[in-house]
């Protein structure tokens, strides 16, 4: 039986802001990266092909799936898991609206799901269910049939969106 050693690298990356510096086997998958070494284990494996979506992360802004990189790949990178828009506050109100709603069950796609609806809330917000839909769709979710995902994604979508029509009067200057 022959044994076969993998090589590994040095990998640089910036993960929820901060900096991370470690050797990895050249073939380990970010998620894994993520969830073994620094334990970060919001982002799930499910699939292992990029189709269920409960392993998504940002890498430089961008949605990914985290079992379709190799940590290796992304030296110098910024990488925000569901850890780091927690953390941040920018996802307060959707997760509110999943307990609201009855959006999650067993937890699994949760991270997934919300780190998709924070990108679209930014870039394409919209209270149109159909194209919700649409855009959560790479997201697999076997428990909730998405409809009560839906209402809350629609939800803070309607609240944001007049919270931009009508901004709350700010306070002025105390005389």
């Amino acid at each position: 039986m022959t044994t076969v050693i993998s090589p590994t690298v040095t990998v640089r990356l910036q993960v929820n802001g901060q900096e991370v510096e470690q050797r990895v086997d050249a073939r380990t998958h970010l998620v894994d990266f993520l969830r073994d070494s620094l334990g970060l284990t919001g982002s799930h494996v499910g699939c292992e092909h990029g189709v269920c979506g409960a392993c998504t992360v940002k890498v430089d802004g961008v949605i990914v799936r985290g079992c379709l990189v190799l940590a290796a790949q992304l030296d110098g990178a910024s990488v925000q898991t569901i850890e780091g828009l927690t953390h941040t506050g920018e996802i307060s109100d959707l997760q509110e609206a999943f307990v609201e709603f009855n959006a999650l069950q067993c937890g699994f796609c949760t991270a997934g799901m919300l780190m998709c609806a924070s990108e679209m809330l930014q870039v394409a917000p919209t209270t149109d269910r159909a194209k919700i839909r649409e855009y959560l769709s790479g997201n697999y979710c076997r428990c909730t049939g998405y409809q009560a995902i839906v209402n809350a994604v629609a939800a803070v979508a309607t609240k944001r969106l007049e919270s931009t029509r009508n901004p709350s009067p700010s306070a002025g200057p105390a005389q």
